[in-house]
């Protein structure tokens, strides 16, 4: 059965829990989109069976809601009508699997939110970065570069996308080579910022994350190869990692939604095994990690939770990847005040469940268990 998504209601939800605290229930009143009041429930805490449980709803830092394929070249082979029908759909998805808020990461303008959020009925929150500065962006220079990223900003996107190294399409032994200067990055930080724009960077390690944090980007995307020296400059400066961990396995598996060749899945095997590394390394070093699934695949929208069991399986608890999920989600967005928590005041996102989120055996099962996303006003 589908969850239901309910779109700015007003809502009273009596006696239920807040995942992470099984000994009280609370009674919760949403209106106009928000949550007007929290009270303690004087209902027992003690299980039912007909028990229901709540949390914010989950903000996936790093999706690709315009993709309709994992090759470019593929997607140009559809019709626009059949591409804006599968666009709809991953929003549809998304929401459903829990997900309330979503940063785009290329591919998606702020247009085609508007249409989507507005003509289809979908509203998924989205905040979109853009066409993202690639290589041949960089070897035009430093002034195309800024008009490029003034260019976005006028868009209405609220972040832009460096492509600092490459991705699953460059061999092993390039995929740390930089495609951009130390200079080029800090200027494009630097005009970004002046114009309300936050940066994200596209790198797998390498002195291209070395050059971000002596930017000042906003986040990293990937971080696969990631150092402890980087990742306590990380902590330092408060920049946050979004790993996009599971992506890698899905994207390794010969059955898997891809189901790409052999030199694919060698390089998404190298970095799932490097990655566990990787979050370790920050999650010891005090990194504010995001949640983020790169999913890019009608197969692969709505499940955006699974995001959550492979971050657990590299050593992440259960409380820290919700925790990644909502509050710190928020807090990258720079929402930390109205979003991302069950507050009296903030924006009612919220996900309702018939079981305890916490004690999901497997992402199947937290899924299956979503009984209706709530979506309030931002």
């Amino acid at each position: 059965m589908k969850a239901e998504i309910k779109y700015h209601e007003d809502l009273e939800l009596n006696g239920v829990y807040v995942a992470g605290n099984n000994e009280q229930r609370f009674d919760i009143k949403i209106v106009n989109g928000r949550f007007a009041s929290i009270e303690k429930s004087v209902l027992s805490p003690k299980r039912t069976g007909h028990d229901v449980w709540i949390t914010p709803g989950v903000i996936d830092l790093h999706t690709h809601l315009a993709w309709t394929d994992f090759h470019h070249e593929d997607q140009l082979k559809r019709s626009a009508e059949e591409v804006e029908a599968l666009q709809v759909k991953a929003f549809e998805a998304t929401l459903r699997g829990g997900v309330t808020t979503a940063r785009d990461a290329c591919g998606l303008s702020h247009e085609l939110v508007k249409r989507i959020n507005q003509h289809y009925g979908q509203p998924l929150h989205v905040f979109v970065s853009g066409d993202p500065l690639r290589a041949p962006d960089a070897a035009q220079g430093l002034e195309h570069l800024e008009r490029r990223v003034k260019e976005i900003a006028h868009s209405g996107s609220s972040w832009v996308k460096i492509f600092a190294t490459g991705g699953l399409g460059a061999p092993s032994d390039k995929v740390l080579d930089p495609l951009f200067t130390l200079e080029q990055i800090s200027r494009i930080v630097d005009i970004a910022h002046a114009n309300q724009l936050k940066v994200l960077v596209h790198t797998y390690g390498g002195l291209t994350l070395d050059w971000s944090i002596d930017a000042g980007v906003d986040s990293i995307e990937h971080g696969i190869y990631l150092t402890d020296q980087q990742a306590f400059r990380l902590a330092q400066k408060n920049i946050p990692l979004i790993p996009t961990a599971a992506i890698y396995r899905i994207a390794a598996d010969p059955h898997g939604a891809f189901a790409l060749d052999e030199v694919f899945r060698d390089r998404a095997s190298r970095a799932a095994e490097a990655h566990a590394k990787s979050v370790s390394i920050a999650k010891k070093e005090g990194v504010r990690i995001g949640i983020g699934t790169d999913l890019a695949s009608p197969a692969l929208h709505g499940r955006n939770l699974v995001e959550l069991e492979v971050l657990m399986d590299y050593g992440l608890t259960r409380e820290e990847v919700w925790r990644s999920a909502t509050e710190i989600g928020a807090d990258i967005l720079g929402l930390g005040d109205k979003l991302g928590r069950i507050k009296q005041g903030y924006t009612a996102d919220t996900v309702i469940f018939h079981a305890d989120p916490y004690e999901a055996p497997n992402t199947d099962a937290l899924i299956k268990s979503i009984t209706a996303v709530v979506v309030g006003e931002l």
